[in-house]
């Protein structure tokens, strides 16, 4: 078993980081995360938290944003110090062989088609609601648009075109909320943890595990760091390696760069999220609405048109279709990309650059070589991905379930159990890396807080589909 605790695990040469106001140009990474783990569910459930609880779950969001940053800092480490991504470590640690991969891979089959075709059934009840067809018709509509968006390789531009509009209307939403909120004691309230008497486990556990992307959320992470090249390039740059003296200095600045970028992420995206808490609980609370079923969008439609009338109205459409648009084109992405890097360490026996297409099965090179001859195995494996797990199957589902909370819902769950497996997958990938490099204590220490506060809620669930919380 391959082992990390080697230096020559770290890039071999590490460029000078970003200082002063060149540090703004990678912003872009934390921005993208901010976007895409806003529109990963926390649009749909955050209101309805609002609604039923009102304030008194603040604390618990503002505690699982806290644990984010964490989180996605630490699985961003990973590929800072080394060149690889996050699932590259977990092909390295011991136990059987590849164990953790398969974690995260199965569970996250499921996760993917619930959580795009939610996303997708959420877009499309939007648009019935203002054009001609049903939800299930622009549902199809908005996947097939998306997954050709993929395929032909147009999302980097299409995401940063969807990046500035939907930063423009998170911008409207947190003033929409500055504009109803009541500082009537209830909020601060909120801060003070404290669970309340009719809280149901099931009800929340889909909140909690879309705050902030969720599970996959922290892959992703690494993949952005990754590819946008804190560090250095991805796999390293081929040349002779540099003293370790020079580099570790440097890695650790571009860590310092990569947290803060992290931090903006985080911060944009819990200011969006806290927001939406703040509609749901003065606005839909008070009338007993919690958004549900086919006509969610038309309930959610009234965060806005309820403050500024007709024109709040077409706001809060465009939020849904431009953000959760935007979503659905980030999570096809991030999963298909996933996706293919698992299957290729699986098919190699280890890292995803060792070995070449002959290791791979026999039906498995047959398959792909049906690809065009440009065509890289990655892209090609991508594309049958981007297809099928995140459009065809989700397809299906949308047209069997037609309700965009029930198929997200599914989503969130599997996030919240899958995040403790993750999280503690990383803090061992970590762990093994040089030292100088690797978390200190602390960050050790509170990453293992985030997986066993995960942990209890995994527990709390079975523990109330077993009946433990019943009247």
């Amino acid at each position: 078993m391959t082992s990390d605790t080697r230096d020559d695990v770290l890039r071999p040469s590490v460029p000078q980081p970003p200082s002063g106001r060149q540090r703004l140009k990678w912003w872009g990474p934390g921005l993208l995360w901010a976007m895409s783990a806003v529109g990963s569910g926390s649009v749909l459930f955050t209101p309805r938290i609002g609604s039923v609880y009102g304030y008194s779950l603040l604390w618990l969001l503002l505690g699982v944003a806290a644990l984010m940053w964490v989180m996605i800092r630490e699985a961003g480490r990973y590929a800072v110090v080394t060149g690889r991504t996050l699932l590259d470590g977990f092909s390295t640690l011991p136990g059987p062989r590849n164990w953790a991969l398969w974690v995260v891979f199965l569970p996250q089959l499921v996760a993917a088609v619930a959580g795009v075709g939610g996303l997708s059934a959420l877009v499309g009840s939007t648009i019935a609601q203002e054009l001609p067809g049903d939800l299930v018709l622009w549902s199809l509509v908005v996947l097939a648009m998306t997954t050709l968006v993929v395929v032909s390789g147009g999302y980097p531009w299409v995401s940063r075109v969807a990046l500035v509009l939907a930063l423009g209307l998170v911008g409207v939403m947190i003033a929409a909320a500055f504009g109803v909120f009541e500082a009537d004691g209830d909020a601060v309230a909120g801060l003070v943890p404290s669970i309340p008497g009719d809280l149901d486990i099931a009800f929340i556990l889909p909140w909690i595990g879309t705050i902030l992307a969720g599970s996959m959320g922290i892959i992703w992470y690494s993949y952005w760091a990754a590819r946008r090249g804190y560090g250095g390039p991805m796999h390293g740059s081929g040349t002779a390696p540099e003293p370790l003296d020079e580099r570790v200095p440097r890695l650790k600045n571009w860590l310092r760069t990569m947290s803060n970028t992290a931090a903006i992420g985080v911060m944009t995206g819990t200011l969006t999220i806290t927001a939406f808490l703040v509609l749901g609980a003065e606005l839909l609370g008070p009338e007993g609405i919690v958004p549900q079923g086919t006509d969610v969008a038309n309930d959610l439609t009234r965060l806005l048109s309820d403050v500024w009338g007709p024109v709040g109205h077409w706001l809060m459409v465009a939020a849904i279709v431009i953000a959760l648009g935007g979503s659905v084109l980030a999570n096809q992405d991030g999963w298909s990309r996933s996706f293919a890097d698992i299957v290729l360490i699986l098919w190699r026996g280890g890292r995803r650059a060792q070995a070449d297409e002959k290791s791979f099965p026999a039906w498995a090179n047959r398959m792909l070589a049906l690809r065009p001859s440009h065509m890289s195995v990655d892209r090609a494996l991508r594309i049958v991905f981007a297809v099928t797990v995140t459009c065809l199957v989700p397809a299906i589902v949308v047209v069997i379930v037609r309700d965009p909370v029930a198929i997200m819902s599914v989503s969130g769950i599997i996030a919240t159990l899958h995040t403790p497996l993750i999280v503690f997958a990383t803090l061992a990938v970590n762990r093994r890396l040089p030292e100088g490099v690797r978390p200190g204590l602390t960050f050790t220490g509170l990453l293992a807080v985030a997986g066993l506060f995960y942990s209890v809620f995994a527990v709390l669930y079975f523990a109330n589909l077993l009946g433990a919380f019943a009247n």
